[in-house]
């Protein structure tokens, strides 16, 4: 009589293995995927947020008019509104810049514009570049003062852009 084995042979091991890694195949893109799509909505609220915060800034330091630094949006907690930091968003996002941690793969970039004569600036752009292009993000984003924010494929090595021009030339976000 021969004895009845209870494990499992090597080729039926090698067939599970085989249906896993086929599986993870499959998903590993469509995760990539997603994760750059979170990170791109993500990146989009937070334009809305430094709009916003600008608009709020241009009413509250009207002597200033629109800032030309991220960071004074911004301030360490517990914080007393001032020019260089206003409280109107949160820290995680005011130091989100180029050189930084980012934010959601992301960095940001705000570029105060067109000072009047008593150096008030009159206009603003905000904008955001992933911080590892294809894995964090495929998309820049920028706003105006106009309250637009605009889409752009990005390319590997692209920073926020600066410039009005370079801004209104984006896609505009439906």
């Amino acid at each position: 009589m021969r004895k009845q084995s209870h494990g499992f042979s090597l080729i039926e091991l090698l067939i599970v293995v085989a249906i896993i890694l086929i599986i993870a195949a499959i998903a590993i893109p469509n995760l990539l995927r997603a994760r750059i799509s979170a990170n791109e909505s993500s990146a989009v609220s937070s334009m809305r947020q430094i709009n916003t915060g600008e608009f709020a800034y241009n009413t509250a330091f009207p002597t200033v008019g629109y800032t030309g630094n991220l960071t004074h949006l911004g301030g360490a907690t517990p914080c007393t509104p001032q020019a260089t930091s206003a409280c109107l968003l949160d820290n995680v996002l005011s130091t989100a810049t180029p050189g930084g941690a980012g934010k959601s793969g992301y960095v940001f970039l705000v570029t105060g514009l067109v000072p009047d004569a008593a150096g008030v600036n009159t206009a603003f752009v905000s904008g955001a570049s992933p911080k590892s292009f294809n894995l964090s993000g495929v998309r820049d984003f920028c706003g105006t003062e106009d309250g637009v924010i605009r889409f752009d494929p990005g390319a590997s090595g692209n920073t926020p852009v600066k410039t009005t021009a370079a801004c209104i030339v984006f896609n505009t976000i439906q």
